[in-house]
């Protein structure tokens, strides 16, 4: 996910300045661009085309989910290394800037826009055929392929799905900070599983929901912030982050084995 962040996240830049010119100007000194709708649309585009050829690599191919994101991981990576010269793509106008730094009231437009997101993530799964599917899935597949679920279309989905929402985090993250970077979301991938777990979601699949994830990424962040606070060295944050992570992966296997039983 921080690979393809990265990725879709240049390729929304580059279409917002209208190349690679004016990479660095700002503001009222970029001579060409575009609307922000199409860097949005953009970026987006690309997140959704890198989930289908990850899902096709897996229903079609075969090839383990893991074996596929770990490639996914460095492709991506080196794609937006590629794409982008190993430089940044920053200085973008007020009206790209907004949807990052803007706020609507007293509440910043990016958590607007995660509550909308997580909303409806929240009624597909727990209110609509496909939300069952996925549980179904993820608890055993081949069950519910006996069952007549359409596994292959129903795994695709999610991994098309999930390309969208990093093109989508990848706009909003540009535009908060106004820069775009091949870099961006180095290790990612680690606060994502962590949120994902501590939110109460199994990695033996079926078990999990939307309101325990966003508990879980906020629980993250805060820690994030709070070690900041307190002057704790960035390799020190890894550290707990990863010891945080493998005590929650401990209970979730303490909690499956109590399910068992």
């Amino acid at each position: 996910m921080g690979s393809l962040v990265a990725l879709t996240g240049l390729v929304g830049a580059y279409v917002a300045k209208g190349g690679l010119d004016d990479r660095f100007a700002v503001n009222s000194n970029v001579d060409a661009g575009n609307p922000v709708i199409l860097a949005f649309l953009a970026a987006v585009a690309v997140g959704i085309a890198a989930g289908a050829v990850q899902g096709w690599a897996i229903t079609k191919l075969r090839v383990p989910p893991f074996v596929v994101t770990l490639g996914g991981l460095t492709a991506f990576r080196g794609m937006a290394l590629l794409f982008s010269g190993g430089g940044p793509i920053s200085g973008f106008s007020p009206e790209y800037n907004w949807w990052g730094q803007g706020r609507i009231g007293d509440i910043p437009v990016p958590v607007l826009i995660f509550l909308a997101v997580a909303l409806i993530a929240h009624i597909v799964l727990r209110y609509t055929r496909f939300g069952l599917y996925v549980y179904a899935v993820g608890g055993n597949a081949a069950a519910a392929k006996e069952n007549g679920v359409p596994v292959r279309l129903v795994t695709w989905s999610v991994y098309v799905i999930v390309g969208f929402t990093c093109g989508l985090a990848s706009f909003l993250l540009s535009a908060r900070l106004s820069s775009a970077e091949a870099v961006a979301g180095l290790g990612l991938e680690l606060d994502v599983i962590a949120a994902v777990v501590i939110g109460g979601t199994s990695l033996f699949g079926g078990v999990g929901s939307v309101f325990g994830t966003v508990v879980g990424a906020i629980l993250i962040g805060v820690l994030r912030n709070g070690l900041v606070l307190m002057n704790v060295s960035s390799f020190v944050q890894q550290i707990i982050i990863g010891l945080i992570l493998v005590a929650a992966v401990a209970f979730d296997q303490y909690a499956a084995e109590r399910r068992r039983a």
